[in-house]
């Protein structure tokens, strides 16, 4: 959307009867700001009407279209929202008012201030998302006539843009607003930057289209040979995605080469999926640099590939494919509900439809006022996210830098508190360990567990931190004032009658949000880490794992989310084929498998499917241990260097020792015989003998 849209450009694409409304609430907007005009001099009314413009040009209904011209002047005192219902309705004048508590708001401390704000706008999403929509059409104008402000104001109000509002229209997809509030924001807080990332994407821009040009042939050419009708074009990183790399990676902008990048669309996700087969088959892909957010979507509803592959003399070139459906997703996020409607105000986005909204309801009875929501809101919301899946293969969005106590109060607040231990993709990790991206984590439940302090330093999450709080106070175990804990209760040895500690408590003083209160004896169970059964298996049928995990290339390609079939169990070597199933990912079966022909569009869905190696030999072993946790993880760190694999095991709980059986795969004999020495020298391997 330009700075210079009109709003008369986009009145076509409404009905009559709410262009006519729309037209009514420009003539009143002007009349109620006559004589009145902005630090640039020019009528106060022109904001508004750009603000509206935006809107119209994001799609939105003609309600939200309205609210925008009017918001000015209800924020200025110069109608009220009752006033503003009368002439356009209940629901226009209930967005009005949303925005017009936004803008009222006034506080000594601006950090204080800035909480609430975010508070009171974060909230009223949960009521109507397009609140935040106008509100975020209201920040680009504001952004973009920034320079007429002190330097100060200019600054402080790049910050707040790059810490709220450019992270809050990514997480509702609107990426191209998103990218411009960045850019603008880069403007005044690093001006020295912009003007060399401007300089060098302008001297390096024929070089760059003609590489573009060249690539953008080469994919439609091959595609055309495989039957494949797509669309191709180049699109420009924006400055401030640039000057984020040039952070991260400690370069000057001069040194930095994947500065644009090509975008494929096509039909359908069979589609997609083949078109990224082509693509690696013209030029090499880049180890770790592949993400599938199709099967994977992101929260904001975000779906498509991502590959970064070597081009010619080593140039770096970033692709995207996509439907053109996701795509349209993919710009306006939340708003391109509306764009298929004809700006229709008839039918509203439901809140519980959108993942950040489900996250604030379950948040709004938990915090309370003061600075800690604004951290929390910034640490949470508006960062970068992982997803991470459940045995069972159920997506669970947490906070990148989360742990796996996070991910088990995410579930529930019983799975929490009973937890025991942790596995990611198989592998026993510790409590407090860093989840990675598209990890499958199963939390070990103890009836005997429990939390404890400690916890609350390992934790990322709101929601984490306060059960465990609230366990903790609720136990007698911790003293807590207003949610923070400040002491841990005193804990003998043993009671009066000898009983072990932990078992039973004094009365004592529990202090809770300020009010303190003597509390009855409680009975708390005393932790026993007891080890039942440890089971270690890659990938179970019918549960979601990744591709590279099992083994697997998938149309040239690694890293996808794949499941195994539960029907024919496919095994490592043997003929596989797969299918795109929309939001599961792809179903790996066996190629015989009876049930193919049954699967609806099966072949309009399908997808090569291969193993990446298979394992000339595998040997079986029976193993006594120690009673750790992390057995199976200090036997495949013995082998992985040897080529090892673990296929499967199973321990079983001795009470003094582990005793069990499991299997390794092994590329030759000599392999398995190096790696054998080395499994010999674990430390917490007591006795080991093959049993094959």
């Amino acid at each position: 959307m330009q700075y210079d849209d009109k709003l008369d450009d986009y009145l076509e694409r409404f009905t009559d009867e709410d262009a006519g409304r729309i037209l009514a609430a420009r003539s009143w907007a002007t009349e109620l700001h006559s004589g009145s005009f902005r630090a640039s001099g020019e009528p106060t009314v022109t904001h508004p009407e750009r603000v509206a413009a935006l809107l119209a040009g994001m799609g939105m209904d003609a309600d939200s279209v309205i609210a925008g011209l009017l918001h000015q002047a209800i924020e200025d005192g110069l109608a009220t929202g009752k006033a503003v219902g009368e002439r356009f309705g209940e629901r226009v004048g209930a967005l009005v008012e949303e925005l017009a508590r936004m803008a009222s708001l006034k506080a000594k401390n601006k950090t204080n201030q800035a909480a609430e704000t975010i508070r009171k706008m974060l909230f009223a999403m949960t009521r109507d998302l397009r609140v935040i929509i106008i509100k975020l059409s209201d920040k680009l104008d504001n952004m973009r006539t920034l320079k007429w402000l002190p330097e100060e104001d200019r600054r402080r109000i790049a910050a707040e843009c790059v810490d709220i509002f450019a992270p809050l229209a990514d997480r509702l997809g609107i990426s191209w607003l998103k990218d411009e509030l960045e850019d603008l924001a880069l403007k005044e807080i690093n001006r020295e930057a912009f003007d060399q990332i401007k300089l060098l994407v302008s001297a390096k821009k024929p070089e760059r289209e003609a590489l573009l040009e060249r690539a953008r042939t080469e994919i439609v050419a091959a595609a055309k040979t495989e039957g494949l009708d797509v669309e191709v074009m180049s699109r420009a990183k924006h400055f401030y995605s640039i000057y984020q790399k040039m952070r991260k990676r400690a370069k000057s902008a001069d040194e930095l080469y994947d500065l644009s990048g090509i975008r494929v669309l096509c039909g359908t996700e069979s589609e997609c999926y083949a078109v990224l087969g082509i693509v690696h088959s013209l030029w090499k892909p880049l180890d770790g640099r592949f993400k599938d957010y199709i099967a994977m979507p992101k929260s904001n509803g975000y779906r498509s590939l991502h590959t970064t592959v070597m081009a010619w003399d080593g140039t770096l070139l970033e692709i995207q494919i996509r439907t053109r459906q996701m795509h349209g997703v993919a710009e306006f996020g939340v708003a391109s509900h509306w764009l298929y409607k004809k700006g229709s105000s008839a039918e509203i986005v439901r809140p519980e439809d959108v993942g950040i909204v489900n996250r604030l309801k379950d948040w709004s009875a938990m915090l309370e006022s003061g600075t800690e929501f604004l951290e929390d809101i910034k640490r949470e919301i508006l960062k970068d996210s992982i997803i991470v899946f459940t045995p069972k293969g159920d997506a669970i969005e947490l906070p990148a830098g989360s742990t796996p106590l996070d991910f088990a109060y995410a579930i529930h607040s019983d799975v929490g508190n009973r937890c025991l231990a942790a596995k990611a993709d198989g592998a026993i990790v510790s409590l407090d360990s860093e989840l990675k991206n598209t990890q499958v984590v199963d939390i070990v439940t103890s009836a005997t567990a429990r939390p404890n302090v400690n916890w609350l330093k390992m934790v990322k999450t709101a929601k984490a931190r306060s059960r465990i709080r609230a366990w903790l106070v609720t136990a007698g175990i911790v003293l807590a004032i207003d949610k923070n804990v400040v002491a841990r209760t005193r804990e003998d040895k043993h009671d009066d009658k000898g009983k072990p500690h932990g078992t039973e408590r004094k009365p004592e003083l529990e202090v809770r949000h300020g009010e303190a209160k003597h509390t009855e004896p409680k009975r708390v169970e005393a932790p026993e880490a007891a080890i039942s059964l440890m089971d270690y298996r890659p990938y179970v049928p019918g549960e979601a794992t990744d591709s590279s995990t099992a083994g697997l290339s998938i149309s040239g390609a690694t890293g996808l989310l794949v499941r195994f079939a539960a029907c024919c169990k496919p095994a490592v070597g043997e003929r596989i084929v797969g299918y795109v199933s929309r939001g599961r990912g792809i179903i790996v079966h066996r190629a015989s498998c009876k049930n193919l022909p049954a699967i609806r569009e099966f072949a309009e869905r399908r997808v090569e499917v291969t193993w990446e190696s298979a394992p000339s030999l595998t040997r079986r072993y029976h193993v006594t241990g120690k009673r750790v946790l992390d057995l199976f993880s200090e036997i495949e760190n013995a082998v992985r260097k040897h080529g090892g694999r673990l296929v499967e095991g199973r321990l079983e709980d001795g009470h003094e020792s582990l005793s069990g059986f499991f299997t390794m795969a092994y590329p030759s004999a000599e392999d398995a015989r190096t790696a054998e020495r080395n499994l010999r020298h674990v430390p917490s391997i007591l006795k080991i003998k093959r049993v094959d």
